[in-house]
């Protein structure tokens, strides 16, 4: 970082500032979870009437701010401004829903070209319950939940030094359904919606749009891109950017069973039956079971409970991650049935030791041959979550010159 407080593009910076943000947010879950704090404890979600369903949700448009409140970002004294937003969207199955985002803004002047841009970033969720949810963490929630969202925290703070707007969704919705779609990219869309109209955000007509997710994060950013044209016209995205992206879903659920993952794969087990509840027909008491004891479980938590347990041992079928009922609910969950119309990077590891790149190499052909306009780096950084921090600065510098108004070559870039 030279004098003026400009970053370098060199990343000289923003590589030591990465490994400090990254042991800071070890740091504050550390934390959290063991320090009480001083301020009132924040309810979870469900036990939050913040968070409650109004009975005439329906008479609202999407997008529409049903309720605000403002919160000290992470329960601590930051500079930065915050506040929740209960927003009006449309669940998968066309019902009216309400649902909660966290929108952020430096307390410093934007000194960019233009207005100050707006980034939609998605946390990766990966949850069966709404403590899991990035709100209850970004408003100052102290329990083993916010786990996730405090992983992302050196990728916000980047935002926001960059002096970005950023609005957080819990795109997963009242019911937690993870990879599920259409709910969560309704949910991103109109997140974005309700935050240009919230007022002390500053977000203008004019202010560039952007959008941001890695891993479950990635595939809500991704689907919402999918469904922009149809669901949020009115919204243009100047760039999008996606890493570890989860596509494949029989093949990540199959990649980490029986392995130290594999409750990643009994998530998303789960999350199908959840989806589609004719599939617990193919489960077995103790599938029944299970389904029962994780209803509320974040993936953090599902993970430490079921170390190299095989979905078959809860399936009444053989081999039910290969079987048609399972196939049919994740066929209709996985991206690429459109190609998204706005300028992409999206970045994935070779050596991804969690969702595996073939479906990543699969899903670039899938965009490239629908005509999307891409760049897609296959990353030589080996695994999962170190790619997510080594392959930052190049997705984050995409953004800053889409925000900058520098134009892109459409068509793909494969590298």
């Amino acid at each position: 970082m030279d004098a003026g407080g400009v970053m370098r593009r060199d990343g000289a910076w923003f590589g030591s500032g990465w490994r400090i943000g990254l042991i800071g947010a070890a740091a504050l879950l550390a934390v959290a979870i063991v320090v009480p704090g001083a301020r009132a404890e924040i309810p979870v979600p469900d036990a939050d009437p913040f968070y409650s369903t109004p009975i005439d949700v329906g008479e609202y448009e999407n997008g529409a701010i049903l309720d605000t409140r403002p919160i000290a970002v992470l329960g601590l004294p930051l500079p930065v401004a915050g506040w929740q937003v209960r927003y009006r969207t449309t669940d998968s199955a066309g019902r009216a829903a309400a649902d909660v985002a966290t929108v952020m803004t430096p307390l410093t002047p934007w000194t960019g070209p233009g207005d100050r841009p707006l980034l939609s970033y998605q946390i990766a969720e990966d949850s069966l319950g709404t403590r899991c949810a990035p709100s209850f963490a970004l408003g100052g929630g102290r329990d083993l939940a916010i786990t996730n969202t405090l992983l992302d925290v050196p990728f916000l703070a980047e935002a926001l030094r960059r002096g970005w707007a950023v609005v957080v969704s819990d795109y997963e919705g009242a019911q937690s359904r993870f990879f599920d779609g259409v709910n969560s990219g309704r949910a991103v869309l109109d997140g974005v919606r309700a935050a240009k109209a919230f007022a002390p955000l500053g977000i203008t007509d004019v202010s560039p749009l952007g959008a941001w997710g890695y891993s479950g994060g990635a595939f809500a950013t991704l689907w919402a891109m999918q469904l922009r044209a149809s669901y949020a016209p009115e919204l243009w995205f100047a760039g999008v950017i996606s890493g570890g992206v989860p596509a494949g879903i029989p093949a990540i659920a199959r990649g980490v069973d029986g392995g130290v993952q594999a409750g990643l794969g009994v998530l998303i087990l789960i999350a199908m039956t959840r989806i589609d509840p004719g599939l617990a027909d193919s489960l077995n008491d103790s599938g029944r079971a299970l389904i029962a004891q994780e209803s509320a479980s974040c993936g953090s938590d599902l993970v430490a409970h079921h170390v190299f347990r095989r979905i078959d041992d809860y399936s009444a079928i053989p081999d039910i991650l290969g079987s048609q009922a399972f196939r049919s609910v994740t066929d209709r969950q996985e991206l690429g049935g459109w190609a998204p119309d706005v300028p992409l990077y999206l970045y994935h590891s070779n050596f991804d030791d969690v969702i595996p790149s073939s479906g990543f190499s699969d899903l670039v052909d899938r965009y490239c041959a629908l005509g999307a306009t891409l760049t897609a780096l296959h990353s030589g950084i080996p695994g999962h979550n170190p790619a997510a921090v080594g392959e930052a600065l190049g997705a984050m510098n995409f953004l800053t010159d889409r925000f900058a108004g520098e134009p892109v070559t459409a068509g793909c870039a494969v590298r």
